[in-house]
C-alpha cells in the first residue's frame, strides 16, 4: 500500500474553510491527489469565511465510485446544501455500501443521514446534528474522531488534527 490515492472531494458554496484547507493540505502532504466534485463542473465554491476558494474539477454527474479510492465531506452549509441533490446522495450511498473509505466532519454527517447509510454505525459530528444522527440509526459518540471500519468522523475545527492523523493514516 503506501501508495497515491485518488480523494473525490464533495463540495459546494458555504464549507468551513478551515474543515476543507486542513484535512486537504494533510491528504496532498502525503502524497494523495484530491478531486473536488460538485454540482457544476469549473464553478468556483467560495468557504463561508470567503477565505477559501474551490474549483470544481468534475461535476457530481460525471463521476463514479470506481474513479476514487476515498471520499473527504467538508462541514459547514456545503452538506447540507448538497443533499438536495440526487446525485450527491446516491453517491455517498454507493461510497458507503462499496465499504471505500468516507471522511467527514462536523455538519458532513448530513449527506450520510440522507443516504440512509448510519444504522448501526458509531458516528460523530457537530452537536446540533447529534439528534440527526441517532435518528438516522447511528450510535453517537462525542469524541475528536470516530473510527468505524470505513467511516472516520469528526466534530469541529478543534478536532482537525486528530482528524487528519486519523484519514493520513487510513490511506496508508
Amino acid at each position: 500500500m503506501g501508495d497515491n490515492k485518488k480523494v473525490a472531494v464533495m463540495i459546494t458554496d458555504l464549507f468551513e474553510d478551515a474543515e476543507y484547507s486542513k484535512p486537504a493540505k494533510a491528504l496532498k502532504d502525503a502524497g494523495h491527489e484530491l478531486i473536488h466534485i460538485g454540482i457544476k463542473k469549473g464553478a468556483t465554491v467560495k468557504g463561508k469565511r470567503n477565505k477559501q476558494e474551490v474549483r470544481i474539477d468534475k461535476a457530481i454527474s460525471n463521476v463514479s465510485i470506481d474513479d476514487f479510492d476515498a471520499l473527504l465531506i467538508p462541514g459547514g452549509y456545503s452538506p447540507d446544501k448538497l443533499r438536495i441533490h440526487g446525485e450527491a446522495v446516491n453517491f455517498v450511498k454507493n461510497f458507503v455500501k462499496k465499504e471505500k473509505p468516507v471522511f467527514f466532519i462536523c455538519h458532513g454527517g448530513q449527506l450520510l443521514i440522507s443516504a440512509d447509510v448510519l444504522k448501526g454505525r458509531k458516528v460523530t459530528g457537530w452537536k446540533s446534528i447529534k439528534q440527526d444522527l441517532i435518528n438516522a440509526g447511528a450510535e453517537y459518540i462525542d469524541k475528536e474522531v470516530v473510527e468505524d471500519d470505513n467511516l472516520i468522523s469528526s466534530r469541529q475545527p478543534q478536532d482537525i488534527s486528530s482528524f487528519n492523523k486519523a484519514i493520513v493514516k487510513k490511506l496508508d
